[in-house]
């Protein structure tokens, strides 16, 4: 038996693998309010388009502000206004070399969610076609 998502679709083989040491979590629902405010504060965290770039360009290694900015069309003092956010919410870590700053992803289940997202958008976008395609018949 093939397991399958919230809509019943089957899952493909990589949304079945997980990190080792990353079991998947149990939660209890209701959701506790306490735990409510904590997933819509990490979804508020996450919900700024140049902080889901500043992730992404961070999964492939650790990097500077300086770095950032030339990855990223804005300014320093922007990128280091979003790396404030991400690091207060603990997403990303720190460390100093020399005079630079480094950042790196501290929590890299950000990129589950973002695979999750993505999986969710692409159903969507093929549900779209093919309403399209059955109204231009």
């Amino acid at each position: 038996m093939t397991p399958t998502d919230a809509r019943g679709e089957g899952l493909a083989d990589e949304a079945l693998t997980r990190p080792v040491g990353r079991p998947r979590m149990t939660v209890s629902h209701p959701l506790p309010d306490d735990l409510v405010d904590l997933i819509a504060e990490r979804f508020r965290v996450l919900s700024d388009p140049t902080r889901i770039k500043l992730l992404d360009r961070l999964r492939e290694g650790e990097a500077s502000v300086l770095d950032l900015t030339e990855m990223i069309p804005t300014t320093q003092q922007n990128v280091s206004k979003h790396l404030g956010v991400l690091h207060a919410a603990g997403l990303v870590s720190r460390r100093r070399d020399g005079i630079r700053v480094l950042y790196t992803v501290a929590d890299d289940s950000v990129f589950e969610l973002c695979e999750t997202v993505c999986g969710g958008l692409r159903r969507q976008v093929a549900d779209l076609d093919e309403l399209l395609a059955g109204a231009s018949r």
